[in-house]
């Protein structure tokens, strides 16, 4: 398929349902081979085959981005069909577990930082290698209104939001020699399986309640279309190339790229500037 991301191989985690697939979904429509992966293939063989009736390009590969061994297994199957990795968007995640630190459970807590900071890193270090000898390659995290905002009982995901952003600004800076990229792209509240399943908890309930309000407050009036839309289209855009000065950055629903990267280009032409954060 023609498009702005033909020829390149992307990978993207959670690509089962919401954000994961609508991106996975729109990076075939642009052109791109997608490496689909989750824990729950009955859901990522649902991806590949609207992918496939579109014309696209794409392959299941199973498995837990928690686990090393299946992370390169995963990596070595997407490669094998499709060539080496040249976009991978690190989009798993999981909301829980909700509660104030002296209550939450300290185990679970931790499987949730796994999810978010482990797979991330996991992802990269299978694919970054690869990325810097062929001097390209773009990686994209997608992140949360919660990783700068102060909510209480909330730390598992708040602090791995937080952590992604920041990890993403570290490999930017790291791979900026090397022609790799890396961005953060908050999507800003949808209405995803994720957030039903909030909505559903009873610990959510307890511990949040004011989110969880909010929640059913957005599903009566959002689209979530629309939503997974416009994250889409960023991710495209992101993944294409066009915004690679802005590399590192954390990014927004109510950020312009086009004028970020303005801003960047006059910093530049400047005597003096910069186009440090």
């Amino acid at each position: 398929m023609a498009g702005v991301l033909a020829g390149q191989v992307a990978v993207v985690t959670g690509a089962g349902r919401g954000i994961g697939r609508g991106i996975a979904l729109r990076f075939a429509a642009e052109g791109a081979a997608v490496g689909l992966t989750a824990r729950t293939e009955s859901q990522l063989e649902k991806t590949l085959a609207e992918i496939e009736a579109a014309g696209g390009r794409g392959i299941v590969a199973e498995g837990d981005a928690r686990n090393r061994a299946d992370v390169e297994r995963i990596v070595r199957a997407i490669e094998a069909k499709f060539g080496g990795t040249t976009i991978l968007v690190n989009n798993a995640g999981t909301a829980g577990p909700y509660g104030p630190v002296g209550v939450v459970d300290p185990d679970a807590w931790w499987e949730a930082q796994k999810l978010h900071i482990l797979a991330p890193m996991l992802f990269m270090t299978a694919v970054v290698p690869g990325m810097i000898a062929r001097h390209a390659g773009r990686i994209i995290m997608i992140s949360s209104p919660r990783s700068y905002r102060l909510t209480a009982n909330l730390s598992a995901y708040s602090l791995g939001k937080a952590a992604q952003n920041k990890l993403a600004e570290l490999v930017a800076n790291e791979g900026q020699p090397h022609g790799v990229k890396a961005f953060s792209l908050d999507p800003g509240s949808i209405m995803t399986e994720m957030a039903d399943q909030t909505m559903a908890s009873p610990d959510a309930q307890r511990w949040v309640p004011e989110m969880v309000q909010r929640l059913y407050e957005l599903k009566a009036t959002q689209d979530s279309d629309h939503g997974i839309d416009w994250c889409t289209e960023r991710c495209v855009g992101l993944a294409s190339g066009r915004y690679d000065l802005l590399s590192g950055r954390y990014i927004d629903r109510t950020d312009d790229p086009d004028q970020m990267l303005g801003r960047i280009k006059q910093e530049a032409s400047i005597p003096g500037g910069t186009t440090q954060r």
